[in-house]
């Protein structure tokens, strides 16, 4: 039986058995992952030796609560995190990257002002930003999410306005994909993950081959990353084994090597 491929998965969010997902993750080939959860869940995640894990921050919370789980975000219930505990957090090590940003949730652009003093942190710190885009399943609780707000062409003032901020398309866009294509063509800084489209759960193969293709054609095999989002890691796998036009290569930068790259860079 051949052995799963060794994963840097971008994108997991915390369960409530820690132990069960840990052992999911491990089963899978994830020898390091990104995650972000309520701040109380994630918290609980801290003593894990393997795989290794890099923390982020959630926000903003539509009506204080993650999507879908609808636990608070926060202990105080707040919407957006106090700047300055942000900021501690940040240089106690304890925050990695910003994200998953769920601005779209809350019902605003990626480039709302709201969302500035949180980037000019992201660029402080050089710290890596991941944004939600594409849609959404049912049932997320948000009431004043819309569809239109997961464009990434949305995304062009912010990196304007922050040159120097690493920032990474979260589900690459999902129907949005050209638009995927148009900003990562423009900013060679961006990178996305491929979490929702590479799970077969969500999304039939077809749309997956059509996406990845056109993601590929486009010359964007070194900016592209694995990422889970808690969907079936092995079925995932296998989805994109069955990518006749991949490499062994370009598949070893999918799985791995881009996000290494991403994410070592934003710790110089």
């Amino acid at each position: 039986m051949k052995s799963p491929p060794r994963l840097f998965d971008v994108h997991i969010h915390g369960m409530q058995d820690q132990s069960t997902h840990i052992d999911m993750l491990n089963d899978g080939g994830v020898y390091k992952a990104a995650i972000s959860s309520s701040w109380d869940l994630q918290e609980k995640y801290r003593d894990r030796q393997s795989p290794e894990l890099l923390f982020g921050l959630m926000f903003p919370c539509p009506v204080g609560n993650v999507p879908y789980s609808l636990q608070p975000c926060f202990v105080d219930g707040n919407e957006w995190p106090n700047m300055e505990w942000v900021e501690e957090q940040i240089k106690s090590g304890k925050i990695d990257f910003l994200g998953e940003l769920l601005n779209q949730y809350y019902g605003i652009t990626p480039g709302d002002s709201a969302m500035f003093s949180y980037y000019r942190l992201a660029e402080k710190y050089n710290l890596p930003v991941g944004i939600h885009t594409g849609g959404a399943g049912p049932d997320h609780g948000s009431p004043n999410f819309k569809w239109e707000l997961g464009d990434p062409l949305l995304l062009k003032p912010v990196l304007v306005a922050f040159p120097a901020m690493r920032l990474w398309i979260m589900h690459s866009g999902d129907q949005y994909y050209s638009q995927t294509i148009e900003i990562m063509q423009e900013f060679p800084r961006v990178y996305a993950d491929i979490s929702v489209i590479a799970n077969p759960d969500i999304v039939d193969n077809e749309r997956f081959q059509t996406t990845m293709k056109a993601l590929y054609d486009a010359g964007l095999e070194d900016r592209l990353m694995f990422g889970s989002d808690n969907g079936d890691i092995v079925k995932m796998v296998a989805a994109i084994e069955d990518l006749a036009f991949l490499t062994d290569i370009q598949k070893e930068k999918l799985y791995s090597r881009n996000a290494e790259e991403f994410f070592g860079k934003a710790r110089q």
